[in-house]
């Protein structure tokens, strides 16, 4: 029988063996998951990622980022967890490709299923769901067609409300106009809506179908998918109020070329670094499948990029959408140009 000290150095290696199979376990169960780093309010796209998970067994670790994603990926470097990097705005997907912190993805599936003009050229971001820039107008105005262009009309002097031109959503609407009518027409566009301003540009998106209803003013320009927030919201509450107050409808540019609607988007990219490749397509793949995209439609009131899938009631009665065919780094290239010019016109003053 051997000594207890003898037995000592046997017990230590089992231990240490054990430890460095239970590491190695939940190392490979880690390289089972796949890390979001997102911009998006994590409630928002929680129940795409749930059924994602129940549907291939890969979980997601979500972390929330509000501000400074690219700093925070860029100083994590080769050594970063991120696998998916998710955000909103154009202007901000475009900027993770120019830092760098991204790479190009082989898929069939989102080549496939996702517009030309809704992509990058080269499979470094991929827009995920549409949010349209849209006219609210009072129930009972008789407007049911309206081109962008036809918000400098004097006819709607003291009439029309909108948020901070500086907003991103309003700085890329902007800045397709520039591409579509040239910086000198946007100018005189701008300067000629900032005279029809009921009120200052300021407040958020709904804000503009509250002044709706209390008779501040009676069209202006935001985002479809508050419409389905408001309207679907509980009988008797304000949100709901506001939305029975308005319609939708969608704006065209008066360009022959385009007869579309402006849309910015939710959209998403892999991950320079991303330890979980694999799996950081595959979430990917199934963000743009009917069973997501009708999540986006259903839960967020977004308008899905693939075609076919059914949408919430709210956003089906608003018709049809024909997109702004304008390529998004197309839009994307004017960004500071229309962010200039609203300084210039102190559109927000």
């Amino acid at each position: 029988m051997r000594s207890s000290q003898e037995l000592r150095p046997l017990f230590r290696s089992l231990i240490l063996a054990g430890l460095t199979a239970v590491s190695a376990a939940s190392t490979a169960a880690a390289a089972a998951d796949v890390s979001l780093y997102t911009t998006r309010e994590p409630k928002l796209i929680q129940p795409l990622l749930d059924e994602f998970t129940k549907d291939t067994g890969v979980k997601v670790n979500t972390v929330f980022i509000k501000d400074g994603l690219i700093e925070r990926v860029k100083a994590e470097g080769d050594k970063s967890p991120a696998d998916v990097l998710m955000t909103v705005d154009i202007g901000n997907l475009l900027d993770l490709v120019e830092a760098g912190v991204t790479q190009p993805v082989d898929s069939k599936i989102l080549n496939e299923t996702i517009p030309a003009n809704l992509r990058g050229t080269d499979n470094q971001w991929y827009t995920l769901s549409l949010r349209d820039r849209v006219a609210y107008v009072a129930k009972d105005l008789d407007v049911n067609a309206i081109t962008y262009e036809a918000f400098a009309d004097p006819k709607w002097k003291g009439k029309v409300c909108i948020r901070s031109g500086q907003h991103p959503y309003n700085t890329a609407m902007i800045a397709a106009m520039i591409a579509h009518d040239g910086a000198e027409a946007t100018e005189a566009w701008l300067r000629n809506v900032k005279n029809n301003l009921a009120r200052k540009a300021a407040g958020g998106d709904r804000d503009v179908a509250r002044d709706i209803l209390g008779g501040i003013c009676d069209i202006g320009i935001a985002n479809a998918y508050y419409v389905g927030r408001m309207k679907n919201a509980e009988p008797g509450t304000d949100a709901r109020k506001w939305g029975d107050a308005i319609k939708v409808v969608r704006p065209t540019f008066a360009n022959e070329k385009s007869r579309g609607t402006h849309v910015n988007i939710s959209g998403a990219s892999v991950a320079k670094y991303a330890p979980n490749k694999e799996n950081a397509v595959k979430l990917l793949e199934y963000l743009v499948s009917d069973k997501a995209q009708s999540l986006y439609a259903n839960a967020n009131y977004e308008y899905p990029v693939k075609a076919g899938v059914k949408l919430d009631p709210v956003v089906a009665s608003f018709g049809p959408l024909v997109v702004d065919p304008l390529p998004l780094t197309e839009i994307a290239k004017h960004r500071k140009q229309a962010s200039e010019l609203v300084d210039k016109v102190g559109f927000n003053n």
